[in-house]
């Protein structure tokens, strides 16, 4: 049978691509001057400093992201012509037209979003960019964690509202670029937040009326919402070119139902994030309207419903967490079978566990939203459908389980894989005690949902990236990684973690709260094994970037065979 001609799609795709890149390029470039604006229109917030001015020359940052998107270089050229002529008009007529601290940078933004990149090297950016994001994201976490290693004011002098955009920053970078990075984010746009005035303090889900004008009334929550529209464009572009690539470019006789599980983790991924980001870009764009343009979409007194947010928001959030684990577990899946010399147990269910994951996931939002006031049916749908989502996970589960056998080689790879099972696992069984939408309601604003969140993606996912980092990294150096100094990486994490995250079950049932400061000193105890924790996490980071510096630079380790895991 002929395979089916896309390419009507990829022109409609450039097509859409070069008018997005046009419109939104005047919009930011007549904007961003509004939101940044100088040092002196700065209002002061003790105890924090004033930040300083964001040079004019950062504004092309997000642009220089949908350009990278633009596979026609003529179309970016197109684009950058009307940027650089408003940009002109923008400048200040007793101002030079371009300083000498501002060349470089203006150099190197043309240069990039012209220059191709190869294809095979695009999967190195990725794999850079997400290692930038988390160690940005760690430096947030453990600012976090010293703050609540002991009760009472620690490093931020009391500021909560600088506790909560730490909070807000590690979420951005740590779930759109170290997690998300797998399904095509390519800009650093979410650390803008915390670069402007007070910062953003709204945490990840960007909540009114908590992002609202009357509580942030500065330009962070708007620079936040413009980064999330940038995510969402280039993840929609990414997904378009993974699917088409996929339905496309199989190999002679390559049927789907003979592709590896891993290849079959991607389009289902895709296809959900595909079909909710429109939904993010629409609810954030009706807070922006709110913020700004004196709409009243989430404003009671205007006849809007904050409730309404929230549930677009979660429309989008709910698969959106399903996204970083469906290809997570196509790489375990094939660790698992190379390593256990035997083919996956049940390949046609693990296929059918993934549809069924990716399908269940988008219907089981409202789970997050116990806590407002739903009625006692939609509870009960709720739980129910969230309950029975754990059917294909732990058939994925059981089959990796049923692949381990005998003569299994515990090699690097293999052993973040174990870990990432077993830890997958923990997150997935405290997602069974949140589904009760009774429990949940106890537990919800607890340190138990950040323990339960983090279990499953910063544990399960974080380590099948790592999976898959030491498995194909000899395909990207040229030269086999350290054996010894991976497992040491390994251990160390996994010590570093546990110790970190565990704790916080019980910092949860005790009923400490999240996103505050402070706490009474009988969660002492508890806080600083959790602090201790993430020291010893910081130390695994580094050692991880010894793994890759020996990689990449030392002409001692062995040259990567063609296979290097064949038997």
């Amino acid at each position: 049978m002929d395979k089916i001609s896309f390419y009507p799609y990829f022109y409609v795709k450039d097509l859409v691509g070069r008018v997005a890149s046009a419109i939104f390029s005047f919009i930011w470039i007549f904007y961003a001057p509004n939101v940044l604006g100088h040092p002196e229109n700065y209002i002061r917030a003790n105890p924090m400093p004033t930040p300083p001015h964001i040079v004019s020359e950062w504004y092309f940052l997000p642009i220089h992201a949908i350009l990278r998107s633009i596979p026609d270089k003529s179309g970016a050229v197109a684009a950058i012509a009307p940027v650089f002529i408003c940009w002109i008009g923008c400048q200040p007529v007793e101002a030079p037209f371009v300083t000498i601290g501002q060349i470089p940078p203006f150099v190197f933004f043309l240069f990039f979003a012209i220059m191709p990149i190869p294809g095979r090297d695009i999967g190195t950016l990725y794999f850079i960019l997400g290692a930038i994001a988390r160690v940005m994201g760690t430096c947030f976490s453990v600012l976090i964690r010293m703050e609540l290693a002991r009760p009472g004011d620690q490093i931020l002098g009391g500021n909560q509202q600088l506790y909560n955009v730490l909070i807000t920053a590690h979420a951005f970078l740590m779930i759109f670029f170290m997690v998300i990075m797998v399904v095509a984010t390519k800009s650093l746009a979410p650390i803008s937040p915390t670069l402007v005035e007070v910062g953003s303090g709204t945490g990840w889900t960007v909540y009114p009326p908590l992002s609202g004008i009357t509580s942030h009334s500065g330009g962070a929550v708007d620079s936040a919402i413009s980064s999330l529209h940038l995510s969402g464009v280039s993840s929609i572009l990414g997904s378009i070119n993974f699917i088409t690539t996929i339905s496309n470019m199989c190999g002679p006789r390559m049927t789907m139902h003979r592709s590896p599980l891993f290849v079959w983790s991607v389009p289902v991924t895709a296809f959900p994030l595909l079909l909710s980001l429109p939904i993010l870009a629409g609810e954030i764009t009706m807070l922006l309207t709110d913020r700004n343009f004196n709409t009243t979409f989430s404003d009671p007194a205007g006849g809007g419903d904050p409730i309404l947010y929230q549930h677009l928001f979660r429309f989008f959030g709910h698969p959106e967490v399903y996204i970083p684990i469906l290809p997570g577990s196509g790489i375990i899946s094939h660790i698992v079978s190379t390593f256990s010399g035997k083919p996956v147990f049940g390949y046609l269910g693990m296929v059918y566990a993934m549809i069924s994951t990716g399908v269940l996931g988008s219907l089981v939002w409202a789970h997050h939203m116990f806590t407002v006031g739903l009625d006692v049916d939609t509870c009960a749908y709720f739980t129910a459908a969230t309950m029975f989502i754990a059917v294909p996970t732990r058939i994925k589960i059981f089959s990796w389980i049923a692949t381990v056998g005998g003569g299994v080689q515990y090699k690097t790879p293999m052993l973040f894989a174990v870990g990432s099972i077993f830890l997958f696992t923990i997150g997935g069984l405290t997602g069974i005690v949140t589904a009760n939408s009774g429990l949940d309601i106890a537990l919800h604003d607890t340190y138990y949902a950040v323990a339960h969140f983090h279990y499953v993606l910063s544990m399960g996912v974080v380590f099948a990236l790592f999976v898959g980092f030491h498995y194909w990294v000899g395909k990207s150096f040229g030269r086999t990684y350290p054996e010894t100094l991976g497992q040491i990486h390994f251990w160390i994490t996994s010590f570093g973690v546990n110790p970190t995250l565990f704790p916080m079950h019980f910092l949860g049932l005790s009923g400490m709260p999240r996103r505050i400061p402070d706490y009474p000193d009988a969660y002492v105890g508890w806080n600083a094994l959790s602090s201790f924790g993430s020291y010893i996490s910081v130390v695994g980071i580094h050692c991880f970037f010894v793994v890759v510096t020996i990689t990449s630079s030392s002409r001692n380790n062995k040259t990567c065979a063609p296979s290097p895991w064949a038997c």
